[in-house]
């Protein structure tokens, strides 16, 4: 009996050292959500979808419009686009941070996302993923170290080109 009890013991230990990971992604056509669902599933992680409180529709994400939605917020470094429901990063030791590249960076929903989550996001591994039909990451790397000197960011990755 002794043994079992131990047994079950060291499991339990086991299970919470190890290490928890989330996927979390905003994706404005589906394209970067895909790629958070593979990586999901690659990392065993649970996904948590920063969804924007108003969808963002075709004629908002012109980028050709200076008028759209995406043009406004994207020349706004202080702007700030509500979320529909915050998650708890509380429970999470990495955190893969995934979107689409826009205007050679992350969305500014992604910073609406960091903001809504800091202190919490404190010594937390964070892995940004990126899609882009012809940008690089580095970029936006590059902003999220600047914009968020005091979070842990590890190096980045392109999943997508169209």
């Amino acid at each position: 009996m002794k043994r079992i009890v131990l047994a079950l013991l060291c499991a339990a230990c086991m299970t919470s050292m190890e290490a928890k990971t989330l996927v979390a992604y905003f994706s404005a056509t589906g394209t970067t959500k895909a790629a958070a669902e593979q990586l999901s599933k690659q990392h065993n992680a649970r996904l948590w979808e920063i969804e924007p409180a108003e969808k963002y529709t075709a004629d908002d994400l012109n980028w050709r419009n200076s008028k759209s939605r995406s043009s406004i917020e994207m020349n706004d470094p202080d702007e700030r686009p509500t979320i529909k429901q915050c998650t708890d990063v509380t429970p999470y030791d990495t955190i893969y941070v995934g979107f689409p590249i826009w205007w050679g960076i992350c969305p500014r929903i992604i910073n609406s996302w960091l903001d809504n989550n800091l202190p919490q996001l404190e010594g937390k591994t964070l892995i940004p993923f990126a899609t882009s039909g012809s940008s690089g990451i580095e970029e936006a790397e590059a902003y999220l170290k600047r914009t968020y000197p005091t979070l842990k960011w590890q190096k980045g990755m392109l999943l997508n080109r169209r």
